[in-house]
């Protein structure tokens, strides 16, 4: 479909260069992810089409970003790089007393865009991954990988009718929505990843995606390895507007319904494994409304687990007020955040419908750098702070109070896993996690982090044979 809608583009000037007068949609919303002084974790939605003359650059590095090969410059090739070095340490892993763990991770990125012309790119994108440390054990693909393609796809836009339109094909990071439920895992070196097709019609004030995905699943000896994983599939649509700016007494406000379909051939819960489908229907709204910033998504999720119905929720909710008109003022605010839960830990005739929410590929760290939890069977709610002492450094901190939804189910990790034991814990409460982490961003280029977390166990873990547990993580990124 990219390669027909390549040629309708060559073919028909009309489409190709549309005189209607068009207004982009806002490049911050269109679910290709946020750039920030010019740089993105998706380093294809960064923007070096201008040279580096026009930019009044004269930096080595920053030649790399728009290489002519034709003398119109109608044909450049940007380059990227990134490497980040992290450790991790860990009292009780697993929150279970034991020697402590220290994992040091590296990760190396590469990446080349060209385009040729305005209507067609290519991009690729590899990446390495090495681990050492103390008490690791045996490091996930995601953390310790000779090397993969991370991304490869092609990519067709053109404007028609005031729309910008597009397809991109191949191997590609998507998060379009909620971090809470599609993410590319930054925590990880190697990024999670799809294969297939992303297809988007924007206007000013509306767009319209599609898409179609099997996710990528990682050898670990080098890019021969890796493969489509066709057990599962994910694909559906998002419809996001801009709400009118007036709304509200003045707000820059998204609003991105979305209908979604999730497949899983073998999705294992506590006491059954077996076929899934799950369809999502719901809504995204974020944005600000004066000095309130708010990050809001509600879905519902029907479906079948083999031959039992699913009706679950997930509710996640984030809000913070400015304590001031300046720019980095303090915010002050809370999260909540709902996953129903119950039926993974149920079997047989008489098993009652699924009541387990999932999420598609959502981040599990906003949750614990520990990776004991993730959106199923959970009730957290954190008051939250952060300041901006100085304009590069910002400081976040939060104190958790988690709980199970339904104590008739189990604790599930990060992996969707159950943590063993715990669905005969009789308790709500999990945990309680006060939590702290250190933004430096010394130049656009470079940036230091460091976050440390405890988990004070509750009844539910400590009734399983689980207890606290300290993390300290920092990590250093270099890019270009």
């Amino acid at each position: 479909m990219a390669v027909a809608l390549g040629c309708a583009l060559y073919a028909s000037p009309a489409l190709a260069q549309s005189t209607t007068e068009h207004t982009p949609y806002p490049p911050a919303a269109n679910g290709e992810g946020r750039v920030t002084n010019a740089y993105a974790t998706a380093r294809w939605s960064e923007n070096w089409s201008a040279p580096g003359e026009a930019r009044e650059i004269d930096d080595p590095l920053d030649r790399l970003k728009h290489i002519r090969l034709d003398s119109d410059d109608d044909i450049y090739l940007t380059l990227a790089g990134e490497m980040r070095l992290r450790t991790n340490f860990t009292s009780n892993p697993g929150l279970v007393k034991n020697e402590h763990q220290r994992h040091d991770i590296l990760r190396v990125t590469g990446g080349a865009d060209l385009h040729l012309g305005e209507h067609v790119r290519l991009y690729g994108e590899l990446s390495h991954a090495d681990s050492s440390g103390h008490n690791i054990g045996t490091p996930s693909v995601y953390q310790e990988n000779d090397l993969v393609v991370e991304q490869s796809f092609v990519e067709v836009t053109g404007t028609l009718g005031g729309l910008d339109l597009g397809a991109r094909y191949g191997r590609q990071m998507f998060y379009d929505g909620s971090k809470m439920l599609v993410s590319q895992r930054d925590n990880n070196a190697i990024h999670y990843t799809q294969n297939g097709l992303r297809l988007w019609a924007r206007g000013r004030d509306v767009r319209v995606d599609l898409f179609d995905f099997k996710p990528t699943a990682y050898g670990r000896q080098g890019t021969g390895d890796d493969r489509i994983n066709d057990a599962i599939r994910f694909s559906g649509v998002t419809v996001g507007t801009q709400l009118p700016r007036d709304l509200l007494g003045g707000s820059t406000l998204s609003f991105d319904p979305f209908v979604w379909r999730l497949r899983r051939r073998e999705a294992t819960w506590v006491a059954t494994s077996g076929r899934e489908e799950r369809v999502y229907v719901g809504a995204h709204a974020w944005g600000d409304v004066g000095p309130v910033n708010i990050d809001w998504t509600v879905n519902h999720q029907s479906g079948s687990f083999e031959d039992r119905a699913i009706d679950a929720w997930q509710v996640f909710l984030s809000q913070t007020v400015a304590l001031g008109a300046q720019k980095g003022a303090p915010r002050i605010g809370f999260n909540f955040d709902y996953a129903s839960g119950g039926g993974g830990n149920e079997d047989g005739p008489g098993a009652g419908k699924m009541r387990n929410a999932i999420s598609p590929h959502g981040a599990n760290t906003p949750f614990s750098h520990h990776l004991f939890l993730t959106a199923s069977n959970l009730v957290e709610v954190a008051p939250t702070l952060s300041l901006s002492p100085f304009k590069s450094v910002k400081i976040l901190a939060d104190y958790s109070f988690a709980w199970r939804a339904t104590t008739n189910d189990a604790i599930y990790r990060a992996n969707t896993r159950p943590l063993a034991g715990t669905q005969l814990s009789t308790s709500h409460k999990t945990a309680e996690m006060p939590r702290l982490q250190v933004q430096w961003n010394i130049s656009p280029r470079v940036g230091i982090t460091a976050r440390y977390e405890h988990v004070f166990a509750g009844p539910a873990l400590r009734e399983a044979g689980y207890g606290d547990s300290d993390f300290f993580g920092t990590w250093i990124s270099l890019r270009f």
